[in-house]
């Protein structure tokens, strides 16, 4: 499922449980309505409320480092993309066919919108071709081997990042945790309901403190997917990288 169809399950249980409690009410016995009976279900809900603030809190942290590695990755990539070019084009006239290249697998992978996620989630093992090349270089003085070796090192750091990548993308959302904050979230809106009075404004207040609630958990699901969806890594910085290749 999508973040953005699970958000509205999420919001489904939620607000449902609201809007069940508030038809159960009138039912209950006049006993289990009273004071002593409020204040025992505000208290418990209250500890309810906290935990669930906290772990709201640290899903949200989470997510927003997993989206911040995951876009300075993007920007190493496209930096050591265009510093390897540069180290090529020093080496000499031997490297133009590198040079090429590099500019063809960078350009093949940014053909459509977040094309180069595409390419890393598919573990495709593309520009291992270039590490070839460079290998086959015959320096021919000691600054030559030096530019030689920095490629090769800048090539290997291009392979690692991407595969790094790859492997983020398998991390996945802590779903224990997610399931027990619904729960959690549902049991809390079930206690608003049994005791609110049945009027638009009670209905209202509790719909938006629905949405608000399941938004935080779209954010959170989004920002563990930052290839696809509503919240991206942008992929300008390679773009970026791409116009200074072809100057």
């Amino acid at each position: 499922m999508s973040p953005l169809a699970i958000s509205l399950v999420v919001f489904a249980c939620v607000f449902g449980g609201a809007l069940l409690s508030m038809f159960v009410s009138p039912m209950l016995p006049v006993h289990h309505q009273s004071s002593d009976s409020r204040d025992i279900v505000r208290l418990g809900m209250g500890l309810v409320a906290t935990t669930v603030a906290v772990v709201l809190g640290l899903l949200v942290s989470s997510a927003k480092n997993f989206y911040d590695t995951q876009s300075t990755e993007l920007t190493e990539l496209a930096a050591n993309y265009v510093f390897l070019d540069r180290i090529l084009a020093h080496y000499g006239p031997e490297t133009t066919d590198m040079r090429a290249a590099l500019r063809t697998v960078l350009a093949d992978r940014l053909e459509g919108p977040n094309q180069i996620y595409s390419v890393i989630k598919s573990g495709a093992r593309a520009g291992e071709g270039l590490l070839d090349k460079i290998q086959e270089l015959s320096p021919k003085d000691d600054n030559e081997r030096s530019l030689k070796a920095q490629a090769l090192s800048l090539e290997f750091q291009l392979g690692y990042t991407r595969w790094l990548m790859f492997e983020q993308h398998t991390v996945p959302v802590p779903n224990l945790l997610l399931i027990m904050l619904i729960g959690w979230l549902t049991v809390l809106f079930l206690s608003f309901g049994i005791f609110a009075p049945r009027n638009l404004t009670v209905l209202a207040g509790l719909f938006l403190a629905a949405v608000a609630v399941c938004g935080a958990i779209l954010l959170i699901l989004e920002m563990y997917h930052p290839q696809s969806g509503l919240i991206r890594v942008s992929d300008a910085p390679l773009r970026a990288a791409l116009a200074q290749l072809k100057q």
